[in-house]
């Protein structure tokens, strides 16, 4: 099947021809009819199938122009980043065609979003917070939204947008289109589908375990942390095989340790993301990244989902994770659109269970790599990875960093004055042996009758 098959309009024919796109992806091809007719869809594909395509091409082929100012789609993403990159996509799709596209979300100014908001536009790409946040405020009208499209959905509820969701549905016309693509189906997933959707039609395209087959995994057994940073500096050190890397850690600290002991080796070549990052700071990293300016990009899991960079040769598991679908969500941030990808896995003793877990999903066995002859084996223990020593009395002591700091100590003798009330009052009580205010009218008449 091609492009062609479908039951597209010219002006999308010619922005996909301009992107160089001639044949749908199974979810794509699948959902087109489903989504066009205007029926509640419930879309689940691996990641780097082409999600936003398959919502985005029937919705653009059916909508029409028009001049009013109130959003008629509206597009629900879990994180800034995914904002950014959907309304690239829809942009490259509405090349030849007249319709207005805004993306909002948290970390800016929301009066600049606001007079944004204000001009009119056609669809609006949003992330749960910062969509309520416009609503509330009465700047954003939702009452002519006719298509509802909530993408990585999962994520949002891992990310605790359940609420925020709901009363969303709540300030949304009963009578709507409701569109959901996941790479994973949950049991919260499945409890909000129940909930909110009108008998949906399910698409699904693969297990969410099924490993992308152009992709090869391989893992090595490290020890501990610079051993594994040892590894790393050595695998980088062939640029043209690693051409372009992105690494994934645990957690915002390992992140920051790692981009510093890289940093000594790769200076320009390199940067990190995570959430503690302002929002232009994790935009330009993307941007550097994905325009190759500097190959090499540290990230946790807020990379892990949606994001579509092209040409990413490997995809580095620093840190074995915890969740085995987060591992494929990983992986498939390589090998997307039919592209070759390798997929590496550092493990140490302590994260044999978590690889079991992947492993077990995925039904298969990660082949086994020595590790290169001239990496130096570290004995050296980063503060996470040394045993914890308890008191037998008193296991829960708490460690040395979550000790009170300098800010718990005695009061100075004039901060433990006590708020006594006013001289007048302590006067008083010590006249009569109890309170007495000057106005106190019913004191003064028992006083005068005695």
């Amino acid at each position: 099947m091609t492009f062609q098959d479908l039951n597209l309009n010219t002006p999308l024919y010619n922005a996909l021809e301009d992107l160089g796109f001639t044949t749908p992806t199974p979810i794509q091809s699948e959902a087109f009819g489903t989504v066009a007719s205007g029926r509640d869809v419930v879309g689940i594909a691996q990641t780097g199938t082409g999600k936003t395509f398959a919502y985005m091409l029937p919705i653009l082929r059916n909508l029409k122009f028009s001049k009013q100012d109130n959003p008629r789609v509206l597009i629900l993403v879990p994180t800034r980043e995914l904002v950014v990159q959907v309304v690239e996509e829809i942009e490259k799709l509405s090349k030849y065609i007249n319709n207005r596209v805004l993306g909002v979300y948290g970390g800016t100014n929301i009066n600049t979003q606001k007079q944004a908001v204000a001009q009119g536009l056609d669809i609006i790409v949003a992330t749960p917070g910062r969509l309520y946040d416009l609503a509330v405020s009465r700047v954003l009208q939702l009452k002519s939204i006719q298509k509802l499209v909530i993408d990585e959905v999962d994520v949002m509820l891992d990310l605790g947008f359940r609420h925020q969701l709901v009363n969303i549905f709540d300030i949304l016309p009963e009578r709507r289109q409701n569109i959901m693509f996941s790479a994973t189906m949950t049991q919260d997933v499945d409890a909000l589908i129940s909930d909110f959707f009108r008998n949906p039609e399910r698409i699904s395209i693969a297990v969410s375990g099924t490993p992308l087959d152009n992709i090869s995994q391989q893992r090595y057994e490290v020890s501990n942390f610079y051993t594994k940073l040892n590894l790393l500096i050595h695998l980088l050190q062939n640029e043209e095989e690693f051409n372009k890397v992105l690494i994934f850690v645990a957690y915002k600290r390992m992140a920051d340790r790692l981009f510093e002991k890289l940093e000594e080796h790769f200076n320009s070549e390199i940067c990190v993301i995570h959430s503690n990052k302002t929002q232009n700071y994790r935009l330009r990293s993307i941007e550097a990244f994905d325009s190759g300016e500097q190959r090499i990009l540290i990230a946790t899991d807020v990379m892990a989902r949606g994001l579509d960079i092209d040409n990413i040769s490997h995809v580095i598991n620093f840190d074995t994770p915890e969740y085995p679908e987060n591992y494929m969500h990983r992986i498939g941030r390589t090998g997307r659109a039919e592209r070759e990808g390798t997929a590496l896995v550092f493990s140490t003793e302590k994260e044999q269970d978590a690889l079991e877990a992947i492993e077990t999903l995925m039904q298969m066995k990660i082949p086994v790599l020595d590790i290169p002859e001239h990496v130096e084996i570290s004995n050296e223990l980063i503060p996470e990875e040394r045993p914890q020593i308890k008191e037998r009395n008193n296991p829960t002591k708490p460690a040395e960093e979550d000790a009170p700091g300098p800010a718990f100590h005695e009061k100075k003798d004039k901060n433990k004055k006590v708020n006594l009330g006013g001289s007048y009052r302590r006067e008083m009580a010590k006249k009569y042996k109890k309170p007495k205010t000057r106005g106190d009218k019913t004191a003064n008449r028992r006083r005068k009758k005695r």
